[in-house]
């Protein structure tokens, strides 16, 4: 738990592969093979998604060809990070964390069939 969640600009973000977020979405198989795609889950789209809170740039050629370039951004963005977050009171800290996890997982069915946002019936 944290007040704030980076990620590394090539980085994936994952506890279960597209095909099975879909499968658990959508119960419909065609609809699955259609819906992979909002279960990216990649840096720019959980940043969108407000899961993320921030995206930590890479050096050409991603953090794993050079390591110590990828270091030296980390310090720089969570330096940033912790002064920003040291000046708050702690009390506004909790509150903040709290509500930002409170957030995930919150959306809005459109309406219309196929309408983005579509969720299957609970099981």
């Amino acid at each position: 738990m944290g007040n704030r969640v980076l990620m590394l600009e090539h980085a994936v973000y994952s506890v279960i592969s597209p095909e099975g977020c879909a499968a658990i979405l959508w119960v419909m198989p065609p609809r699955r093979r259609r819906r992979r795609r909002p279960c990216a889950t990649t840096a720019p789209e959980l940043l969108r998604l407000g899961v993320i809170d921030g995206i930590v740039p890479e050096p050409v050629g991603g953090a794993h060809r050079d390591w110590d370039g990828a270091a030296a951004r980390l310090r720089v963005v969570l330096r940033a990070q912790l002064a920003e977050l040291k000046a708050k009171p702690r009390e506004a800290l909790i509150t903040e964390r709290y509500e930002k996890f409170r957030r995930m997982g919150a959306f809005e069915e459109a309406s219309g069939p196929g309408a983005a946002g579509e969720r299957s019936p609970a099981r």
